[in-house]
């Protein structure tokens, strides 16, 4: 079972993380954090890892409607969408939002979660559609 949603560009890691920003504002969601893992794991550890940035990305109606129905919830926002690079190919990320109902073991996430993933599909399809 995955646990992501995904897509490949051919643009590089650096043009992914401009071209996701806009993809993920066209589709409700504003980037609240970024993570430069790569930076961050080789000043701490001397350890490179290779390009992979973290967005934090939030659409408030849906974190807003999440949160009341399970304040819990909070430790999964914002939803973060990664942009990676693997053997000469930029990976664009995000966990699957569908599984929010799964792991509470309830369906008061259905709609939430059903309408995130749409969203962020929608996002990474506008990615992996775009050229370098």
């Amino acid at each position: 079972m995955t646990f992501t949603i995904a897509v490949t560009t051919s643009l590089s890691p650096e043009s992914a993380v401009d071209v996701t920003r806009a993809a993920l504002a066209e589709n409700g969601f504003g980037v609240l954090t970024e993570i430069d893992l790569q930076a961050t794991l080789q000043q701490k550890l001397g350890t490179d890892i290779g390009p992979c940035r973290i967005l934090g990305a939030c659409r408030p109606p849906l974190a807003a409607a999440a949160y009341a129905a399970d304040k819990r919830v909070a430790t999964l926002l914002p939803c973060n969408v990664v942009i990676r690079s693997e053997n000469g190919v930029t990976i664009v990320e995000a966990m699957d939002p569908a599984l929010m109902p799964q792991v509470s073991g309830t369906d008061v996430f259905d709609e939430v979660a059903a309408d995130a993933r749409v969203r962020l599909q929608a996002a990474l399809d506008a990615v992996a559609a775009s050229t370098a």
